[in-house]
């Protein structure tokens, strides 16, 4: 499984290893083609392990960053998982011929909130056996769930075959939590990805983040982060945790 090995002291991490962790996200329905490729330009610019886009701009993001090392993933079901399976099957093989190299599903948090555990796992299983090879990474929709729903849909999805299990899409008033990511990475263990998204917009939470178990980040605010983090270098600033509140 690509990037699932998981980082030591996160306060020693490089900027190599930094950028390794980002899946840069460009995902809000009201951008522009331009301010796709402002911010796709930007990815590579940062050298990020990957941009994830909606399913719409899949092939022009791949052709804009070919040669670049820069992946192109996309979502599946997004933002509320409600779709039905079919169709999350049919966007899924539409993704990879478009040439996406990783694709982030939302579970259907309505099975899930049910207690419907064999449906959401059929779900799942079903993107994973369509995508082959390709990593498939499960949101969980994690603000909607109780502890005990985390870590029944981190099992589901792992014995589905998923690569990874994610926190959010964002889109659902609720981010990544350090509970969350450790709930998750104790669920899954260390043979299953933990993607800690929505609400990491600075160095210090995606530091948080990686301390808890996380070793991949989706997070709109690469360019801050990286930024931030060769400031300290360049500074010696020490990585004392501090206030990454403000918006980006």
């Amino acid at each position: 499984m690509d990037n699932a090995a998981l980082p030591g002291d996160p306060k020693a991490l490089t900027a190599d290893a930094v950028r390794a962790l980002i899946d840069h996200a460009i995902l809000k329905p009201e951008l522009t083609r331009s301010d796709v490729d402002a911010q796709l330009d930007e990815a590579a610019a940062y050298r990020v392990f990957s941009v994830c886009v909606r399913p719409s701009d899949v092939a022009h993001a791949v052709e804009r960053l070919q040669g670049t090392g820069v992946g192109v993933g996309t979502v599946i079901g997004f933002p509320h998982g409600t779709t039905s399976t079919a169709a999350k099957v049919a966007e899924s093989l539409q993704a990879l011929a478009d040439g996406a190299f990783e694709l982030d599903m939302v579970q259907n948090v309505g099975a899930a909130k049910s207690g419907d555990w064999d449906r959401v796992e059929q779900d799942v299983r079903a993107v994973v056996d369509a995508a082959g090879d390709t990593v498939v990474k499960v949101i969980l929709e994690t603000a909607f769930l109780t502890e005990d729903e985390v870590v029944a849909a981190s099992r589901a999805a792992q014995r589905a075959g998923a690569a990874f299990v994610k926190t959010s899409t964002g889109f659902a008033g609720g981010g990544a939590t350090v509970e969350h990511i450790r709930l998750m990475r104790a669920t899954v263990g260390s043979d299953t990805g933990v993607k800690a998204s929505g609400g990491v917009r600075g160095l210090d939470t995606l530091l948080e983040m990686v301390a808890a178990g996380a070793n991949r980040i989706g997070t709109s605010a690469s360019a801050r982060i990286l930024d931030e983090l060769a400031h300290r270098a360049e500074t010696g600033a020490a990585s004392a945790l501090g206030d990454d509140s403000s918006s980006y």
